[in-house]
């Protein structure tokens, strides 16, 4: 009896010290992440999309996903800044979509040198400090655009590409494979593609109407007959063009990312066809690919989301349907 009370009281004498003892805090305690989102910009669908999809991964991961990004995706300065911010602040991790290739090498060098890894999102950087690049083959994008534009207008005519801005890797590797698809087609002419539409519908607009007033007959009508605008801002301005010279419908016309106006443009025929991406899997991933790495795991260096051609005859189809309006609800 003297034994069995003596073994009875080792034992709760090992729960009390269990229950005193203080949290792991070793390499295998459990931690929670804080990861910072920072897109180009906050104003256009494609990064609500991405912030949604950051959202959910963070929910589904346990992780604080802090978004913040500039206002407009032609901020250089303002970007830099907040990448150099949550630096300042010590977040796990950054998963930046870099608005210029060039300019955020520094700033991601000096997180990478600060202990705080980055996996880039939606457009390249010219560096290899990133631990893993999670993005649309925005070439094969343009290469889509050009095949599909070439064979609606029966692989001859005169095409005009309004770029986005200089630096920008995501859309310059678009209006590239545009570029070199169309090259296949001899009757086809490129009537221009050196001019910039720029980060706003409000540039994008005013380019367009410029453009446009090049390339019409005495007569007003137009002298192209196809167009090809490589992200949300030139497509948008160009809509707005097409649609107040009276255009609209009246060339064929492929443009980049979504709205409900892009939509409701595909419906009237004022639009031929959209490139799509997946935002929502490139934020989701962009988390998930961080959180990954955080965690000790393998990750791939580079990983394609997918990219998609929607037009007036499969809009309605189930896929395309997630990829036109995806489900925005745990934004906050």
């Amino acid at each position: 009896m003297r034994k069995l009370t003596f073994a009875m009281a080792l034992v709760l004498i090992t729960l009390v010290l269990a229950g005193c003892k203080k949290p792991e805090t070793g390499p295998n305690a459990e931690k929670k992440y804080t990861v910072a989102v920072i897109p180009k910009g906050t104003t256009h669908e494609f990064w609500k999309a991405i912030h949604a999809g950051a959202n959910k991964a963070g929910a589904e991961l346990n992780v604080e996903v802090i978004w913040k990004g500039p206002l407009k995706e032609d901020d250089r300065e303002a970007q830099i800044k907040v990448v150099e911010d949550f630096i300042t602040r010590g977040v796990s991790g950054i998963v930046l979509a870099p608005l210029d290739d060039t300019a955020l090498r520094a700033p991601v060098s000096n997180a990478v040198a600060s202990g705080i890894p980055v996996v880039i999102i939606d457009s390249g950087l010219k560096s290899d400090d990133y631990v893993s690049f999670v993005a649309t083959d925005n070439y094969k994008g343009g290469q889509l655009a050009g095949e599909h534009l070439a064979k609606l207008l029966g692989g001859k005519g005169k095409v005009l590409l309004l770029r986005y801005q200089e630096g920008s890797a995501s859309t310059t590797e678009r209006e590239q494979g545009f570029l070199d698809a169309i090259k296949k087609y001899p009757d086809i002419q490129v009537a221009s593609s050196n001019q910039f539409g720029g980060a706003t519908v409000e540039t994008a607009f005013t380019a367009s109407e410029n453009l446009l007033s090049s390339f019409k007959d005495p007569d007003g009508s137009l002298t192209v007959q196809g167009i090809f605008c490589p992200n949300l801002s030139t497509a948008f301005g160009m809509l707005r063009a097409l649609q107040e010279e009276g255009f609209a419908g009246k060339v064929k016309f492929v443009g980049f990312d979504s709205t409900d106006k892009f939509l409701e443009a595909l419906k009237k025929g004022e639009m031929d066809a959209l490139v799509l991406q997946n935002p929502m899997l490139m934020g989701y991933l962009g988390v998930k690919t961080m959180v990954e790495h955080l965690s000790g795991k393998p990750v791939e260096k580079r990983i394609d989301t997918g990219v998609y051609l929607v037009t007036k005859e499969n809009m309605d189809t189930p896929e395309m349907k997630e990829l036109l309006s995806p489900d925005l609800g745990n934004l906050r």
